[in-house]
């Protein structure tokens, strides 16, 4: 299999969530750290299921899941941000990195519907 960026990046995005919510938890901020961890974790495991899919349909579907998941995530970061909730050196980094995934599983769900219409439309004629 060859390698994926974005299964690459979500991966390693989880990580560094996985830390930040230590440090929420480690705060008594036990709400939130529940839900960035699994919305920020969430993005690279529909990833993984995406490469895994049986058709385009299911490739794009669950590509789709992993980007809204990376939208919440930016929510509540933009959240602990503006709350000063965590510290912005922590957050921000995130935040951004966060927004890069979303531009990347935009592109790919993007992408991927244009070439299934195209394929479909190329067959019927």
């Amino acid at each position: 299999m060859k390698p994926s960026i974005v299964q690459d990046k979500s991966y390693a995005f989880a990580l560094r969530i996985i830390e930040l919510a230590k440090l929420l938890k480690e705060q008594k901020d036990y709400e939130i750290a529940r839900q960035i961890l699994r919305s920020g974790t969430a993005i690279g495991a529909n990833v993984e299921e995406a490469l895994a899919g049986i058709s385009r349909a299911d490739f794009i579907a669950k590509m789709s899941i992993a980007s809204k998941e990376a939208r919440e995530t930016h929510y509540w970061l933009r959240l602990l941000l503006d709350s000063k909730t965590a510290p912005g050196s922590q957050v921000t980094p995130l935040k951004d990195e966060c927004m890069e995934l979303v531009r990347i599983l935009t592109a790919i769900v993007k992408t991927s519907q244009t070439s299934m219409i195209n394929s479909k439309f190329k067959t019927k004629n």
